[in-house]
């Protein structure tokens, strides 16, 4: 069996103070949830860091070995090619042999060159994870202090919190899928979370706009749900009396008649 519109209003009204009563305990706790969830991601963000510049640290350090090599491979080449140049046939071997070592010297001053800026950018990238770990240290101990907080707020009101959410859970089972939808969409877009509200002294308790006198009459009647034409909240009750202004009294023609002017007679001084 279809339920009345007034039941619907009702299921509604009962939801919404649900949800207020959650929002309140919400409130409570201020910003803390969201602080703790930014510095979580925060720490996320430190540690993706933190783990680039140690492998920029470890390429940095690898490339040191690969030129160590490159130098000690170049210095026994060297030191073939001098042999070898003992036992040349003629000048132009002697040359050929004497260009090659030439080559494997620059090898060696290019790969010294090659240590050296990597020392250095090894020194900096060093001060680099030292300040990421501090900084990342920090958030540590500042999301362990906020979520300290929040957890003594919390348990403060778990148990009244655990009994809304529980009501709220059987109050959403009495409405159906679409009117659901359509106020969690309302409450999701008011900033105060109130998709439901009365009418109070001839205003929208959601947006303060005035709702028409004939418009009141007909969330009184409850035989469809009625919108706020300015904010689309729920308009679910009017909380006070149609307040309709006074007729102003008409003006009374008046007929005036012209006034006597009557005439003394002068007295004969005689």
């Amino acid at each position: 069996m279809e339920k009345t519109v007034a039941k619907k209003l009702d299921a509604l009204k009962k939801l919404q103070s649900i949800d207020y009563q959650l929002d309140e305990i919400k409130k409570v706790r201020g910003a803390l949830p969201d602080e703790v969830v930014d510095l979580e991601d925060e720490i996320i963000g430190f540690e993706t860091r933190l783990e680039k510049l140690n492998t920029e640290l470890a390429e940095l350090e690898e490339n040191i070995s690969d030129h160590k090599t490159q130098i000690k491979n170049s210095e026994a080449l060297i030191k073939k090619y001098e042999e070898q140049q003992m036992n040349v046939r003629n000048n132009r071997e002697y040359d050929a042999i004497t260009k090659e070592m030439e080559l494997q010297k620059l090898e060696i001053q290019i790969s010294e060159k090659r240590i050296k800026e990597a020392y250095a950018k090894i020194e900096t990238q060093k001060e680099r994870i030292e300040k990421a770990v501090n900084e990342l240290d920090e958030r540590k101990s500042d999301l362990d202090s906020k979520k300290s907080e929040l957890e003594v707020l919390t348990q403060e009101s778990e148990e009244d919190e655990a009994k809304l959410n529980k009501s709220r859970e059987k109050a959403v089972k009495g409405i159906e899928e679409r009117l659901l939808n359509s106020y969690d969409k309302l409450r999701g877009n008011a900033r105060n979370g109130l998709a439901v509200v009365p009418v109070s002294r001839g205003a929208c308790g959601g947006c303060f706009n005035i709702v028409p006198p004939q418009r009141q009459a007909d969330i009184r009647e409850e035989k469809k749900i009625i919108v706020c034409e300015h904010c689309g909240r729920i308009l679910a009750e009017v909380t006070d009396e149609i307040v309709n202004e006074p007729a102003k009294p008409k003006r009374s023609r008046r007929t005036t008649t012209p006034k006597k002017t009557t005439t003394r007679k002068k007295a004969d001084a005689e």
